[in-house]
């Protein structure tokens, strides 16, 4: 039609379209990484902003969460939702599958490293799909501790978006860039990652409390070492039903 821009070939493909999307989120204008820099500058303001309605400026939490998700399942060297066969048997819960594990191995006549292998490529895939149930668990206790602060359901999972954006920024692609740059992967153990994502996520919900529940004093202390224990186990939660998802999917 007069008018329309004519497509040329070069312009469909893969490529193209992929720096495209690149360009957008680069962008100094772009809501994405304006989102997340509030994100960490000022937790809980984005999810605040689209609880009072205000949602022109911003990218949804749960848009800028399936953004960064992507970019994280391409590079998965720190395991946040994503769960190994070896930190599912680590876990605090890897006593309870050992013996299901063990007869899931011998039914499908495989060795334990056989197995491990294509249990790593599968629970990959599904973390993709299921990282959403770790959101709705972290936002069940919300729903309790808030519950006097005039905030529906649907604001505690915006909040809970939110804060599992942070941890795959922060936690997840920035703490990936930091030890593969420095070369300081030999350090980062189970009791090292578990204290950084403490003091990160400590962080996240002290400063958000104030924004986001408009919480002071003492009951902000309280309420956030609250939150941190039932995100903690919000995690184990989130590991133990996807490793039951992953072994009913290997058949």
């Amino acid at each position: 039609m007069c008018g329309e821009k004519v497509i040329l070939p070069r312009e469909r493909t893969f490529k193209t379209i992929l720096n495209g999307i690149l360009m957008a989120l680069i962008n100094t204008d772009s809501k994405f990484l304006k989102t997340l820099w509030y994100m960490v500058r000022k937790p809980g303001f984005v999810s605040r902003e689209f609880a009072n309605g205000r949602t022109v400026k911003y990218l949804k939490p749960a848009s800028a969460f399936f953004i960064l998700n992507l970019f994280y399942f391409f590079f998965p060297v720190i395991q946040l939702f994503n769960a190994s066969l070896k930190t599912q048997l680590n876990a605090p819960h890897g006593r309870l599958i050992k013996e299901i594990l063990a007869r899931k191995i011998a039914h499908m006549g495989m060795n334990l490293d056989s197995f491990a292998f294509i249990y790593n490529i599968k629970t990959v895939s599904l973390a993709k799909m299921m990282v959403m149930v770790f959101v709705f668990l972290a936002a069940l206790p919300l729903n309790l501790l808030y519950a006097k602060r005039n905030r529906f359901f649907n604001d505690h999972l915006h909040y809970t978006t939110e804060l599992a954006t942070f941890n795959l920024l922060v936690n997840a692609l920035g703490l990936t860039i930091v030890v593969s740059t420095l070369g300081l992967g030999k350090y980062l153990n189970e009791e090292v990652f578990t204290g950084i994502f403490i003091t990160t996520n400590l962080y996240f919900v002290i400063r958000s409390g104030i924004v986001f529940y408009n919480e002071k004093g003492w009951l902000l202390i309280v309420k956030s070492a609250l939150i941190i224990l039932s995100l903690i186990v919000a995690l184990e939660v989130y590991r133990f039903i996807l490793f039951f998802v992953t072994l009913y999917m290997l058949n």
